[in-house]
């Protein structure tokens, strides 16, 4: 009987999975039937009750969800599913919105499943450069994280703090950056922002000045602050939001509950804004309309665990019986899933209830919309140039009286308008940007031009990425504060600073153009392998044989980077001479892998290609170059080719005997460094350079440099072959002496 019940209760689970609810809870309604045990019998009673649910027959649901708490209160575990059907069904009501043809919900509904994005970028009216994609408010004090995406420094550590995790992940490309508090603000792009939006940094100032009298429970003096903030800022979203939680911590729930409504009213789809005001309205004893909010949280971020965590307090109060009845007004729980139309409703007209009655402070109250004649650049007392004003209040400014049939059209397409009005907060912003932009504000340290490909440093310090490259070269510390960036060096993630770029390309379009230009000369140049071709003076190197090289000189640092950067992976190396340099004849070399270290230093491991004639000694940045013509061998035919192959076989057996009587660890020690000796080529002169294992042999032989040099200049294989045939008989003359 058990095992009977046992497969009926895995069929009911396995028919939920499938989504068919009806079988699900017909199952549950017959398995009740034989269960007498009150607590296994109220979970019988919640799976029916889930079941009901997603099937769409929420009247009864919430009748059976009500029979379970009789038996004994519904804990948060219980109430997973319904709490999960109630979100859903605000994701699924906002989905029909979209589809029915509103670009406004469909984007919403996107935003459930995915980070949220500031209202400019949500659009796609405009850029969302000036944003932060965790607060969605304006940056301050932006932190740029090795992936090069900026963020808010407080927003960054509350992400680890709040979340509980040890690592923060962007919100853009899904970057983990293990310790935030590693990374500092953004020297430049701070100083920028500052500059090109004094009112913005201003209350950001104020805001954290606030934050830091909250946390020391001076709330009337952080409450001060916040209104001064709030007079300068009246369109941000995290002061209301913040403020709300002062008046909350004085008592004052109505001014609380107002001040969050004005924060989900500027930003509709910020979770926290949602919170809050859930927050104010449990305080006023509003359970039902908290219970909204909450649920209204969950569908914007269903991760949210706070908002979970509320719902399910709530939802158990509510379903918990008073006295011998359950409340009435539980029983028209579809009121709860009607807050998605007044969500849209504040979306489509957030500035509508824009009134000073809503502001809770008399300061507040006094920083009522501007007259539509000022305008969007006010002048500023003790300056001779403008600054821009808050993007809220350009958006308001441009707004005017509209006829009754205009209003009556917009009600009809309401989904446009958060579409412009969020377009006129960027434009606002960029058109400030351009009037104050002074290309010099954009310029690198280093080489004082404007930066191209910015990189930003775990300190805060911006560079062109050429630019850090070379000073790293040279030593593993940042160039203006001395930070130590060892660390940095060896992962090499030199990822672009994507702020700073897009305000280059989109304000400096015709000075990046001509960097570009300068950039795309100098790699041309640079991928010559003819002319100017760099050269490491070192050792001998051979076609078709490995040769690693340990890279620690500043000069070979910045030559081997540049290889690598322009594509071509190739280099030339030759002998150290005292009059000219380096030897007249080498060896291309292409880099086949590199590994960096910590201090700099790195291991190349490359290959020997082709032989190539010096034409000319140049030298380039610290490091040798050359201009450079390539050897092949001359191919012959006839009997001189039969008797080509004829001395060909006869020193290849006598290189054999050769490597054949080395002891055992000189032979091993010579095949891991540079492989085994190489087989016979089926086509004696098929390589310009003929066959690969006479330089493997030249290579692992007890010859000088100067000695093994005659041999790379040779482009007749018959003479080569006639002088490695001397080299090894006298080598075994010497074994036998």
């Amino acid at each position: 009987m058990a095992t009977e019940r046992e497969s009926m209760l895995q069929l009911a689970e396995e028919a939920f999975q499938s989504k068919t609810f009806d079988l699900a809870a017909d199952i549950y309604e017959c398995q009740l039937a034989g269960v007498g045990d009150p607590a296994r019998r109220q979970e019988l009673m919640v799976k029916r009750a889930d079941a009901l649910a997603f099937g769409g027959r929420l009247a009864e649901a919430l009748a059976m969800y009500r029979q379970a708490s009789e038996i004994e209160r519904l804990g948060p575990g219980l109430l997973a599913k319904l709490i999960e059907y109630l979100s859903g069904s605000i994701r699924r009501q906002d989905g029909a919105g979209s589809q029915s043809g509103s670009p406004a919900g469909a984007e919403e509904a996107g935003a459930a499943g995915a980070p949220a994005r500031p209202a400019a970028d949500a659009t796609g009216c405009g850029d969302a450069d000036f944003f932060c994609r965790i607060c969605l408010n304006f940056l301050f004090e932006p932190v740029t994280l090795p992936c090069g995406h900026c963020f808010c420094r407080k927003c960054l550590e509350r992400e680890t703090k709040d979340k509980e995790r040890p690592v923060a992940v962007c919100k853009q490309c899904g970057f983990r950056v293990a310790d935030v508090r590693g990374y500092r603000v953004n020297v430049v792009l701070s100083s920028l922002l500052a500059k090109w939006f004094p009112a913005l940094h201003q209350a950001g100032r104020l805001r954290r000045e606030g934050n830091g009298l909250y946390a020391e429970k001076k709330t009337e003096a952080a409450l001060e602050k916040y209104n001064q903030a709030i007079l300068i800022a009246p369109m941000d979203h995290i002061l209301f939001s913040n403020r709300s939680q002062i008046h909350s911590s004085l008592k004052h729930y109505e001014k609380a509950l107002r001040d969050a409504e004005m924060a989900c009213c500027l930003k509709p789809d910020w979770s926290k804004g949602h919170i809050r005001k859930a927050q104010a309205l449990v305080s006023l004893g509003r359970t039902e309309e908290a219970l909204r909010e909450y649920l209204l949280c969950v569908s914007i971020e269903p991760d949210c665990r706070l908002a979970k965590t509320e719902a399910h307090k709530l939802l158990s109060h509510l379903l918990a019986p008073v006295t011998d009845r359950v409340p009435e007004h539980i029983s028209d729980y579809s009121n709860i899933l009607s807050s998605r139309a007044h969500v849209k409703s504040s979306v489509c007209a957030p500035f509508q209830i824009l009134s000073p009655n809503l502001l809770s402070s008399e300061s507040s109250q006094r920083s009522t919309l501007l007259p539509p004649e000022r305008s969007e650049v006010s002048e500023v007392k003790g300056q001779g140039k403008s600054e821009a004003r808050m993007p809220g209040h350009c958006v308001l400014l441009k707004r005017k009286r509209r006829s009754t049939e205009e209003e009556e059209e917009e009600r009809g397409d309401n989904h446009k308008r958060p579409r412009c009005e969020a377009a006129a907060v960027t434009d606002a912003l960029s058109s400030a940007v351009s009037e104050v932009l002074d290309p010099t504000d954009l310029e690198c340290s280093l080489c004082m031009r404007l930066f191209y490909e910015p990189v930003t440093t775990p300190c805060g310090h911006t560079f062109c990425l050429q630019c850090l490259e070379r000073c790293l070269d040279h030593n593993p510390k940042c160039p203006l504060c001395k930070e130590e960036l060892s660390d940095y060096l060896v992962q090499r993630k030199y990822c672009k600073t994507a702020l700073m770029e897009n305000l280059i390309s989109k304000f400096l379009t015709a000075e990046l153009m001509e960097r570009q230009k300068i950039h795309q000369e100098e790699i041309a140049e640079l991928s010559n392998l003819n002319k100017h071709v760099p050269i490491f003076v070192c050792t001998m190197a051979f076609p078709t044989v490995p040769c690693p090289l340990h890279i620690f000189e500043p000069c070979y640092r910045l030559m081997i980077r540049r290889c690598m950067e322009t594509g071509t992976n190739c280099f030339g190396m030759c002998l150290g001479d005292e009059l000219k340099g380096f030897a007249d004849y080498g060896c291309l070399l292409e880099i086949r892998d590199v590994q960096f270290f910590s201090d700099g230093r790195s291991v190349v491991d490359t290959i020997g290609r082709r032989r190539f004639k010096v034409i000319q000694h140049r030298e380039r940045d610290g490091y040798n170059t050359a201009d450079i013509e390539y050897l092949e061998d001359v191919k012959v035919e006839g009997v001189a080719k039969r008797e080509l192959q004829s001395l060909h076989d006869a020193v290849y057996d006598q290189a054999l005997v050769w490597v054949n009587s080395l002891k055992a660890e000189q032979k091993e020690r010579i095949e891991g460094h540079f492989g085994p000796m190489p087989e016979k080529d089926s086509e004696l002169q098929a390589s310009p350079n003929g066959p690969s294992w006479c330089w493997w042999l030249l290579a692992v032989l007890p010859l000088e440099g100067r000695a093994q040099l005659p041999f790379l200049a040779l482009t007749s294989l018959k003479d080569r072959l006639s002088g490695i045939r001397k080299v090894l008989l006298f080598m075994a003359q010497s074994r036998h002496r």
